[in-house]
């Protein structure tokens, strides 16, 4: 059956890792799920259920890819390395305290990272994974890093990246991109949705 309805890209931030939990900047650094991590990555399997996606696409990295398959989706996804968490360079594993002692104006968002990505750099990859997302007529499910998932956002909207600081997301939290009315009205339907995870 043919819909009419406009399609919806969903985006899954992977699950709680140990720098998750104790708030150190997790770049390029391949750690895997916390137990919890995997629990409530299982749990997003439950909160997907009925729906049905063109195109599932995940992170080469281990938290990302296995809250893909943790949540039923492992077999299908499509690794798409522009999904990988922002470049920290050498604030990779610090927490932003630490870094505020040093920096005291320092605004991630705003002034990337020394020896790492800056926000033009992580809007251009965006702007990449968004011109596949948008390819599909259907919708579509993607699992990445949270830093990352807020600069995909912004650039929806046609935001700047630095835009990106407006939306939080929660480990293992389903937000959805979408439509009004038409292709040429993009919009947010669902940011930050954690009523599937446990406390």
């Amino acid at each position: 059956m043919m819909s009419n309805e406009l399609p919806i890209a969903y985006l899954a931030r992977h699950g709680e890792t140990a720098w998750s939990l104790t708030g150190q900047h997790t770049g390029l650094t391949d750690l895997p799920l916390t137990e919890h991590g995997e629990q409530n990555a299982r749990a997003l399997r439950e909160r997907l259920v009925g729906l049905n996606f063109a195109k599932v696409f995940t992170s080469p990295l281990q938290r990302a890819a296995r809250t893909c398959e943790l949540a039923g989706f492992g077999a299908i996804a499509e690794v798409d390395r522009d999904l990988v968490e922002w470049n920290y360079g050498q604030y990779e594993g610090r927490r932003t305290a630490e870094i505020y002692a040093e920096r005291p104006d320092w605004q991630l968002f705003r002034d990337g990272c020394p020896g790492g990505e800056s926000p033009d750099q992580v809007g251009a990859r965006a702007d990449c994974v968004l011109s596949r997302v948008r390819a599909f007529q259907g919708n579509v499910l993607v699992f990445s890093s949270g830093h990352f998932l807020r600069v995909l956002a912004a650039r929806w909207l046609g935001l700047k990246p630095a835009a990106g600081r407006h939306f939080l997301l929660s480990t293992a939290s389903l937000s959805a991109l979408g439509y009004e009315h038409n292709l040429c009205q993009r919009v947010i339907r669902q940011w930050n949705d954690t009523r599937h995870v446990g406390a």
